[in-house]
């Protein structure tokens, strides 16, 4: 493997330069990036010396500025990954003019509302998608006298397990990764409280509803009980999971696959819900993670290329092996035995082929682009008030609407003239 990766890093003083060489950029380790470095290895191959693709770790980066061709990344760390907010191209597009095909019906639904646009147009290749759920510590459970089998279907039942935790000694009960995504976007979706809404011809966010004041004064009051540690906005409480700090995590179901490898004996289980709203619907949570962006401002010759490399990612055979190996969301049903073949509980497969099969029509997410953008930023930054300085859940979440809907209020189309009235 050793040798995949420094062939796949292009070192110029052991391997020539390529004709063309297309750039990818990511964030992987361990297993995630010995497969991705396997695949593209098998592209470079068929290749056969007219091109290939070169991994980038945007982790060793002198200059992050030197945009690559491609992108596996959530564009929630676009600053991180890029120094920069850069412009990518729609992959509905590159396809298309790359003489490739790319049928939006060979998906499962949830997988494009992850990554379309408004019009229903794929604007990425969902390669690294996962759902939210709860991972717990069987361990730290059993020495809390708890019974690790016991299911936490309600917030409030985690409330109780994390104080049971706590009192038996546990320093960390409970943290979280992406919160804004998890704590946001699945609690409103979960309690049909739409994140996003049209007002005329504009939208707006709605991150301040009632479900999202109450979920976020509740997690403030296990802060001060020591229940909940929160991490970071982004992926910091992974580590802390995984190293057996803390007992539970909110967070993405692909770290199964690490959880695994890792030796830990854990459970996994959905996310849990309020069953104290008007009509819940716990199960409708939502696919999210890092897709396959296409950068602009690259030569015509070379995105034929990249729409080859796409062409080759969506083949089965490619997509299974991807998936077993990662336990990625798979991007079609194809691609469920892969998931099925890595370990994940049956009866969590059931329920990720029954969510990601239901159709998106109507969807409220907000999608990706300065909305989306702004919202997960400027609520990292308000909820970290809330940990820091007490500062009450609605002025948090009021104060990150606000600032939303100013910095996107310039971005969006003016509104059309009223027609003269006839005489």
């Amino acid at each position: 493997m050793k040798k995949i990766l420094w062939t796949l890093l292009g070192c110029s003083v052991a391997f020539p330069v390529f004709a063309q060489d297309i750039s990818l950029r990511h964030d992987l380790d361990g297993k995630a990036l010995d497969t991705l470095a396997t695949l593209v290895l098998r592209f470079n191959d068929g290749l056969k010396g007219k091109g290939r693709v070169v991994l980038q770790d945007a982790r060793g980066l002198e200059n992050r500025q030197v945009l690559p061709h491609l992108a596996l990344l959530d564009p929630d760390d676009s600053m991180e990954i890029f120094g920069t907010r850069p412009r990518f191209r729609p992959l509905h597009e590159l396809m298309r003019q790359g003489g490739q095909k790319l049928d939006t019906g060979q998906f499962y639904p949830q997988v494009v509302d992850a990554v379309d646009d408004a019009s229903g147009r794929m604007q990425a290749l969902p390669l690294a998608l996962a759902l939210p759920v709860l991972f717990t510590n069987r361990t730290a459970m059993s020495k809390a006298g708890l019974d690790p089998d016991q299911p936490i279907t309600t917030w409030l039942d985690l409330q109780r397990v994390a104080g049971e935790i706590y009192d038996h000694g546990g320093k960390c009960p409970l943290t979280t990764v992406r919160f804004a995504w998890i704590h946001s976007e699945n609690v409103s979706m979960q309690a049909g409280e739409p994140l996003v809404a049209k007002r005329g011809n504009a939208e707006q966010v709605l991150a301040n509803g009632m479900v999202n004041v109450k979920h976020l004064a509740l997690l403030a009051s296990w802060q001060k009980s020591r229940y909940f540690h929160y991490s970071g906005p982004g992926r910091e409480g992974n580590k802390r999971f995984l190293s057996g700090e803390c007992a539970m995590l909110t967070g993405e179901s692909s770290l199964f696959a690490d959880a695994r490898r890792a030796g830990l004996d854990f459970g996994i289980s959905a996310l849990p819900h309020y069953d104290d709203v008007y009509a819940p619907r716990p199960g409708d949570v939502l696919p999210d993670g890092a897709g396959l962006w296409v950068l602009a401002g690259h030569k015509k010759d070379d995105y034929k290329l990249v729409a080859s490399f796409m062409s080759f990612l969506l083949r089965p055979e490619v997509q299974k092996e991807w998936v077993q190996a990662t336990s990625y969301l798979p991007m079609t049903p194809g691609a469920m035995a892969g998931l099925r073949e890595s370990g994940v509980p049956p009866h969590l497969i059931d329920a990720v082929q029954k969510r990601l099969a239901v159709p998106h029509k109507g969807s409220t997410r907000p999608k990706h682009g300065p909305l989306r953008d702004r919202l997960h930023e400027f609520i990292g930054e308000e909820v970290n008030f809330v940990w820091t300085s007490g500062r009450a859940a609605k002025e948090a979440l009021d104060n990150a609407v606000r600032r939303v809907n100013e910095a996107i209020a310039p971005m969006l189309p003016a509104p059309k003239p009223a027609k003269p009235q006839g005489k």
